[in-house]
């Protein structure tokens, strides 16, 4: 579980977002990225077990920054209100399918797959599910995944078929998607619960199928 004190820091620094606040509270900080990297280290041990993809992949490389690139933004403020993991088999700098944990007040959630795959990886996948629409279809029709997300997010998807689609392809609803990811919200409370870890690998578990399926697109 997570704690307390790191909820707390999150919370303030999204009411006091700027330079001066931070480094008056640095150490505050320093112990919630401490506390967040050892709750990403014991997901990632049992992640591991579960998934041998992981094998290699070292805890600070699913750690996202929590300064905010703001070069292309018209949004100035310094720094993330959250706290972020990715964990695939390339770590969170490579382009592929994987499992996120968000870590924000108000707003937590357990997610995964492939977030707005670009060019050729966007092909790829939209091939793998043409070919293998039965397969797909059953990863996602599975009972703990409908028990956990419900459904593939629909928050980017063409108006129109995909070029060198026909419109009545029986894979139409997810050839015109975007992007192909799943996302449970999380209650705040949970995040200091003693089952946080086992709760958040059970999600894990239920998206595997569909992280698989997306890798295997891009081999």
């Amino acid at each position: 579980m997570l704690s307390s004190s790191t909820i707390s820091f999150l919370t303030e620094l999204k009411e006091n977002n700027n330079k001066e606040w931070f480094d008056l509270h640095r150490k505050d900080y320093e112990h919630a990225k401490q506390d967040y990297l050892q709750f990403v280290t014991s997901v990632l041990n049992k992640l591991k077990a579960l998934d041998p993809t992981l094998e290699n992949l070292e805890p600070k490389k699913c750690v996202f920054r929590i300064n905010r690139d703001v070069r292309f933004s018209k949004n100035k403020d310094p720094y993330k209100t959250n706290m972020g993991s990715f964990y695939s088999k390339g770590g969170k700098a490579v382009e592929c399918a994987g499992y996120y944990f968000h870590l924000e007040p108000g707003s937590c959630f357990i997610g995964g797959g492939y977030w707005m795959p670009q060019g050729p990886a966007l092909k790829n996948i939209r091939s793998e599910i043409d070919y293998n629409l039965e397969e797909f279809s059953g990863i996602l029709q599975e009972k703990s995944m409908k028990k956990y997300f419900g459904s593939l997010s629909q928050e980017a998807r063409l108006s129109r078929p995909p070029q060198g689609y026909e419109a009545d392809n029986p894979a139409m609803e997810f050839l015109k998607l975007k992007s192909f990811t799943v996302t449970a919200p999380l209650a705040d409370d949970m995040l200091t619960d003693q089952n946080l870890i086992s709760v958040t690998i059970d999600h894990f578990r239920a998206m595997k199928p569909l992280i698989h399926f997306l890798n295997r697109s891009l081999d």
